[in-house]
């Protein structure tokens, strides 16, 4: 049981979170209702993300086989056969679906048919698409925008041009940072962790991880001075969580570049005390010119 849960990788959930955001930003934390179909959703992508993990650890087995890390994970080393593997991605896949449509009341359909497209775009990359230039780290970064989709069909929010843009953006960053490590790995060691990894290099990924997080901060700081949004939230003071936003992108960029620690986003959020302070100040300020 202990590996089939570590297949599922529930230390991924947190990018889940995600669906929460079109609830955040229009200021509805506070309606129950609201709440309860965001938690819907966000149990729903869990159950959908992990069929996925699921899916790629079985389709992806050899390949991990030779990468230092993931020749670890429980289908690639053998303690979960592949049939249980299909079987749990199955059921997980389904369970997601049924979720929806059991308790997602009037929003039922168009949630189910948002995880329904994440789950065959995730399908499709992991079988075909991850192996294209860019294309690959494209469709992770759709991926995070179906999320908030999904939080905004739940709720009924309506989504900002604002609110997709920076997650495209950011999930980009985010994808280029970890397909970074995938450079490092193949340059040091002749190792290929994808196919796709040999039409990039250090010069390049450097590169466009400068240029997205660039772009990113000037997105960000336009909409918080944005006319539209600094009326609806009632505050001329939004521009100060631009400070905490480029604090977080340089340490993040610091981890990447100079330490090289940027494989997974996720260990990073979790265990990196300096990124963990930019996004509790960037929450609690945000959140105290938003709602107090």
């Amino acid at each position: 049981m202990k590996d089939l849960f570590i297949l599922m990788r529930p230390q991924q959930w947190l990018k889940n979170a995600f669906v929460f955001a079109p609830l955040f930003f229009n200021g509805s934390l506070t309606d129950g209702v609201a709440l309860q179909q965001s938690l819907l959703a966000f149990a729903a992508y869990c159950l959908a993300a992990s069929a996925i993990y699921c899916f790629n650890d079985i389709y992806d087995r050899e390949a991990d086989r030779k990468h230092p890390a993931k020749r670890l994970r429980p289908i690639a080393s053998g303690k979960v056969s592949v049939a249980g593997g299909c079987l749990l991605s199955a059921l997980l896949a389904a369970c997601s679906q049924a979720l929806v449509l059991v308790l997602g009341g009037g929003a039922r359909w168009p949630l189910a048919g948002c995880i329904l497209f994440y789950l065959l775009m995730n399908v499709a990359y992991c079988t075909y698409l991850k192996r294209k230039t860019l294309v690959d780290i494209f469709i992770i970064a759709i991926g995070f925008v179906l999320r908030i989709v999904a939080g905004g069909v739940a709720t009924g929010i309506r989504l900002s041009h604002w609110l997709v843009l920076m997650t495209f953006l950011l999930a980009l960053f985010l994808a280029l940072a970890k397909r970074r490590d995938d450079v490092v790995i193949y340059e040091e060691t002749g190792r290929q962790m994808r196919k796709s990894i040999t039409r990039y290099n250090l010069d390049f990924m450097n590169l466009s991880i400068t240029v997205v997080a660039s772009v990113n901060l000037v997105c960000y700081i336009l909409y918080s001075v944005s006319a539209e949004v600094t009326e609806r939230i009632g505050s001329d003071y939004l521009y100060a969580t631009s400070v905490f936003v480029l604090l977080g992108l340089l340490r993040y960029m610091q981890l990447t570049i100079v330490d090289v620690r940027s494989g997974s986003p996720t260990h990073v959020l979790l265990h990196d005390r300096f990124i963990q302070c930019c996004v509790a100040g960037w929450g609690l300020l945000f959140a105290i010119i938003l709602y107090v």
